[in-house]
């Protein structure tokens, strides 16, 4: 059976792949992380597009059946032109993760935080409004975040201290459900529930994405049957930067990161 392509800007789509083999582990996945371009959420919304059709053909040109698009950025401003372009199933994590918020919320007051590409395009809220006009959505770019994951800064004084003033007025709105918008910030759970409190509902996407394409696949037919499936991991550049984080996000080493070609 052909394998599932995911690709995100960088090394945060590991999260993704990580549920994957967790909830079909009898699939082969193929990974792209485009580390020369990394990151995506600073670039306007045509260099979105235009990267993301290039990560796509990359992941077409493997054979995947299924493209699993694990930026949230990418999701936010460029997914509708991506299916348009392709035949295969695509999908992104913006939709799996509005809807499990959606039935989340117990008081109907939901957070969203990403990047500052993912909330300005207000993608969740607008998501969100389709599915229940009642919610009250407060989005807020967490742009630290992202740095202090890939410099391996899960936890500590100086972690806590920036995620208690970036999550302050998530605290004041008595939000009882937040959406992780970023594929990296699953790695920070702990702090950010110390911060919110333990009543926090965190809808982690990826957890979310990953039943979205199992789901996918039992539906099109298109499950493998293989008793365990394998992984290929390319990058656009710096495979050993990408190795040494990835044992963060996957919990083991990877030995087998390759760096692709002509994207």
């Amino acid at each position: 059976m052909k394998p599932i392509g995911v690709f995100d800007s960088g090394v945060g789509g590991l999260t993704v792949v990580k549920e994957l083999m967790r909830q079909v582990p009898n699939e082969d996945i193929i990974y792209f992380g485009d580390t020369a371009r990394v990151p995506y959420g600073i670039k306007s919304k045509d260099t979105v597009i235009r990267f993301s059709i290039e990560d796509a053909l990359f992941l077409l040109n493997q054979g995947v059946k299924l493209i699993c698009v694990a930026c949230n950025t990418v999701s936010s401003v460029a997914l509708p032109v991506i299916k348009s372009h392709f035949k295969v199933p695509i999908v992104g994590v913006i939709v799996p993760g509005a809807k499990e918020a959606v039935y989340a919320t117990r008081n109907k007051k939901v957070g969203v935080i990403g990047t500052r590409g993912t909330i300005r395009s207000r993608a969740y809220e607008n998501e969100i409004r389709k599915l229940d006009p009642k919610v009250k959505v407060t989005a807020l770019a967490c742009p630290l975040f992202v740095p202090f994951v890939e410099e391996g800064y899960l936890k500590g004084k100086v972690v806590k201290e920036v995620a208690s003033g970036y999550l302050a007025p998530l605290k004041k709105a008595g939000v009882d459900t937040l959406i992780l918008g970023c594929t990296h910030y699953p790695l920070l759970k702990s702090v950010i529930k110390e911060v919110m409190g333990q009543h926090i509902t965190l809808i982690d996407s990826a957890q979310q994405v990953a039943m979205e394409v199992k789901k996918i696949l039992e539906l099109e037919g298109m499950t493998s049957t293989k008793r365990r499936g394998k992984c290929k991991f390319y990058v656009s550049d710096n495979p050993e930067w990408f190795q040494g984080l990835a044992r963060s996000f996957l919990g083991r080493h990877l030995d087998n990161v390759q760096r692709a070609r002509n994207v």
